[in-house]
C-alpha cells in the first residue's frame, strides 16, 4: 500500500488556516476586507477579549443570497477571479477564496446576510461543519460573528501573545484601513469601549486626526506627483513631528496597505538632513497605478507585493515628499510642556499604550475555557506548529544621504593651535532680511528672520532677538549647515582631473573579501576623485587626492568613502558624495565652548540666511529655536 494519501477538505482547511489565520487580527483583516470588497460604506467591528472570545463584523454592503452564502464557506470559492489573466489585474483586497473556509475550520461561525432582494439567511458553522441554516429577517448587508477562535486547535492558542498585544494588532490594521478608505465609516469596539471611529466623509486629514490626534493632524502637509505609470500623493508630518520607529509610515498601493522596504526607504530618505538620526516621520502615501504593474499574489496575508518599474516610482516618491518638506521648513518654536492628561482606555489605539481593564491572568482562563472537553469537536488531531510573523520585514541598516546645494562664503581660521576668534575672512554684506511669518502655516516656507545679535551663552549658543521674541542659535549646527551646502556643491562638481599629489602615499589594508568589493567598485571612488592602486595582498595605495579635500583629513575621508562602498555593496556615487560633504562640514565647523566676536556672529548668521535650509543641520538637528515674547511673559507671570 502506498504511503501518500489525499487529505480530506476538513483537514486541508485547518492546515490552510495556519497560513491565513495567524491570530485574531488576521480574522479581522479578512472579514473587513470582504466587507470593503462588497461595497460597504459603514463597517463596524466588535471584539471581546481581543477577539479570542468573539469577533463580530457588520457591514451594509451588497450581501449574499442563499447559494452564494453557502458557497462562501467552500475552499477556493471566490467571485473575484475566474481565469489566470485575472491574477494580473486584481482590483479587490481579497481574491483567493480561502478566508472563510479557513476561519470556519478553527472557530464557531454565525453568518447573517441578505442581498436586499431575497429573504435574509442565517448560517451556523462549527469547526468547519454546517450546523444549521434558516431564513431570518435581515437588512441588506452582512453580519458575521466568529466565536471561540482556535478552540479546536489548542496548540495555536499557546503561541498567542497577551490580550493587549493581540488587540494592538487589530487596532493597527483597522487604523490602516481607515486611512486607505476615508470614504468608509469605520468603528472598532472592544469590550464595549470604542477605540476607533471615523465619519466616512472622505477626508484623509479627518481620519489622521481620529488616529494620531488633532494636534498632529494640523502638522501634516500634503504632497503629490505623477509620472507616466504612477500617481503618488498623501500627507507627511512637519519636521518637528517625529517618532522613534517607522510604524507611523503607511503605504497604500491601489487601496491595499502593504509593507515595501524600498518605498519606505524612499520616504525616509526624503527627510534626510531634516530629521535627527533614528527619528522618523508620520507619513501616509497613496500609490496608484495599473494593476498590471503590481503582483499581490506573493504572500499568504497579501501584505507584501512586487512592483514593476520601481526605478521610476522610488525617485517620484522621494522627490514629491522632499519638495513638500522644503516648502514647509520653518523656525522651531519652544513650546511649553503641558501636564500629561490621562486618556480613557476606550480612546487609546495602537500608538498609545493600551491598558486592559481585566486581570492579565484572564488570558489563561480564556484559553482553558476554549480548550475544555465540552467545547472541542471530536475530529482527527492535527499537529500544529508556530507560525512565523506575517509580513514582518527584517530591520536593515540605512546609510545617511543628503539633499541640498547652496554655497557659502564663510571661512573662519580655526587652524591655529589655540585659535582666537579675531579674524573673519571673506566677509559678505548683510542682506535685506525678510520679515518673519507671524502665523505658522503647514506647507508654507518661512523665510529666515532678520535678527539682532545680543550675545553668546557658554561659547556655544548665539542669542539674538526680534520684536516677536528671542532666538537661540547653535553655532556648530549653523556653520555645519553652511559648510555642508558649500562642500556638497564642491563635491557635486568634482573633476577627477583636479588632483594634488601626496608627499607620502597613503596605504590601506583590508581583508580578501573587502579587497574584492573595492576592486569591483573602484570606479565609484574614481568618480569622487579617489584613485586606488592595487598594492598586492589586499592592500591599496593612494598617491593623489582631490583638491577639494580639506587638508589634514585626507586619510579619514578616503577611509569613510571606502566604508560606504563596504556598506552599500554597490556603487552609489551620490551617497558617497553626500557622506563626504556631511563629514567635512562636521569636522571643519565651530565646536562648542568656543567664543566668537560679534563680527563673526554677524557673518555666521548672514551666511546662514543664504542657505537653502537654514533651520536644520545636516544631521536633522535644529539650528535655531524661537522663544516668543508671550511665552516668556507667561513664564514670568506677566500675563496669565
Amino acid at each position: 500500500m502506498g504511503k501518500i494519501q489525499i487529505m480530506d477538505e476538513w483537514l486541508s482547511n485547518k492546515i490552510a488556516a495556519g497560513e491565513v489565520v495567524e491570530r485574531p487580527s488576521s480574522v479581522v483583516k479578512e472579514l473587513v476586507e470582504n466587507a470593503i470588497d462588497a461595497g460597504s460604506t459603514s463597517i463596524e467591528v466588535f471584539l471581546e477579549e481581543a477577539g479570542l472570545t468573539s469577533i463580530q463584523v457588520t457591514d451594509n454592503g451588497s450581501g449574499m443570497d442563499e447559494e452564494d452564502a453557502l458557497k462562501s464557506f467552500s475552499r477556493h470559492a471566490t467571485s473575484k477571479i475566474s481565469k489566470e489573466p485575472d491574477l494580473f489585474r486584481i482590483r479587490t483586497l481579497g481574491f483567493r477564496g480561502e478566508a472563510l473556509a479557513s476561519i470556519a475550520s478553527v472557530s464557531k461561525v454565525t453568518l447573517k446576510t441578505s442581498d436586499g432582494e431575497n429573504n435574509g439567511l442565517e448560517i451556523q458553522m462549527d469547526g468547519g461543519h454546517l450546523v444549521s441554516k434558516k431564513p431570518t429577517a435581515f437588512r441588506r448587508g452582512t453580519d458575521i460573528t466568529i466565536a471561540q477562535l482556535f478552540y479546536n486547535t489548542p496548540a495555536r492558542l499557546k503561541y498567542l501573545k497577551t490580550i493587549q498585544t493581540e488587540l494592538g494588532h487589530s487596532i493597527d490594521y483597522m487604523n490602516r484601513l481607515a486611512l486607505a478608505y476615508p470614504e468608509i465609516a469605520f468603528k472598532l469596539v472592544h469590550n464595549g469601549g470604542t477605540l476607533l471611529q471615523t465619519n466616512g466623509r472622505g477626508s484623509v486629514q479627518q481620519v489622521i486626526a481620529a488616529i494620531y490626534g488633532m494636534q498632529n493632524a494640523k502638522k501634516m502637509i500634503p504632497f503629490s506627483a505623477e509620472s507616466k505609470d504612477y500617481k503618488v500623493h498623501g500627507f507627511v508630518s512637519l519636521t518637528e513631528v517625529t517618532r522613534a520607529n517607522k510604524n507611523y509610515i503607511s503605504i497604500f498601493v491601489n487601496g491595499r496597505w502593504v509593507k515595501h522596504y524600498l518605498v519606505q526607504k524612499a520616504i525616509v530618505d526624503a527627510f534626510h538632513t531634516y530629521l535627527p538620526i533614528e527619528r522618523y516621520p508620520i507619513a501616509v502615501l497613496y500609490i496608484e497605478g495599473d494593476p498590471y504593474l503590481t503582483d499581490v499574489n506573493v504572500h499568504p496575508a497579501k501584505l507584501q507585493i512586487r512592483l514593476s518599474k520601481e526605478q521610476e516610482l522610488l525617485p517620484l516618491v522621494q522627490e514629491a515628499i522632499n519638495k513638500a518638506i522644503r516648502a514647509a521648513i520653518h523656525v522651531p518654536v519652544a513650546e511649553k510642556k503641558e501636564k500629561p492628561v490621562r486618556v480613557p482606555t476606550e480612546q487609546m489605539n495602537i500608538w498609545k499604550p493600551y491598558t486592559p481593564s481585566f486581570d492579565e491572568n484572564k488570558m489563561n482562563a480564556i484559553v482553558q475555557k476554549l480548550t475544555s472537553e465540552d467545547s472541542i469537536v471530536r475530529e482527527p488531531e492535527v499537529q500544529s506548529r508556530p507560525v512565523a510573523g506575517v509580513g514582518e520585514i527584517s530591520p536593515e541598516q540605512e546609510a545617511n544621504s543628503v539633499v541640498q546645494d547652496v554655497p557659502t562664503e564663510l571661512e573662519i581660521d580655526w587652524s591655529a593651535p589655540n585659535p582666537t576668534p579675531s579674524t573673519v575672512i571673506d566677509e559678505t554684506p548683510v542682506e535685506t532680511a525678510v520679515p518673519v511669518i507671524e502665523e505658522e502655516v503647514a506647507g508654507k516656507k518661512e523665510p529666515f528672520p532678520e535678527l539682532e545679535i545680543v550675545g553668546q551663552i557658554h561659547g556655544t549658543y548665539i542669542v539674538a532677538q526680534m520684536e516677536d521674541g528671542f532666538y537661540l542659535i547653535d553655532q556648530h549646527a549653523a556653520q555645519e549647515r553652511i559648510k555642508y551646502e558649500y562642500y556638497r556643491e564642491k563635491v557635486g562638481d568634482v573633476n577627477p582631473n583636479e588632483r594634488q599629489s601626496l608627499l607620502l602615499p597613503l596605504t590601506f589594508h583590508y581583508s580578501a573579501d573587502e579587497a574584492l568589493i573595492l576592486k569591483e567598485n573602484v570606479h565609484a571612488l574614481e568618480e569622487v576623485g579617489v584613485f586606488l592602486e592595487d598594492f598586492g595582498q589586499s592592500s591599496f595605495v593612494v598617491r593623489e587626492y582631490p583638491t577639494w579635500f580639506p587638508k589634514g583629513f585626507e586619510q579619514e575621508l578616503i577611509e569613510e568613502l571606502i566604508e560606504q562602498v563596504f556598506k552599500t555593496r554597490r556603487a552609489d556615487v551620490k551617497k558617497l558624495r553626500e557622506e563626504a560633504a556631511i563629514m567635512m562640514s562636521c569636522k571643519k565647523s565651530i565646536k562648542a565652548n568656543y567664543y566668537l566676536t560679534k563680527e563673526q556672529m554677524v557673518v555666521l548668521l548672514d551666511d546662514l540666511r543664504k542657505a537653502d535650509n537654514p533651520f536644520t543641520c545636516p544631521h536633522g538637528r535644529p539650528v535655531l529655536i524661537h522663544f516668543s515674547t508671550y511665552e516668556v511673559e507667561k513664564m514670568f507671570k506677566r500675563v496669565m
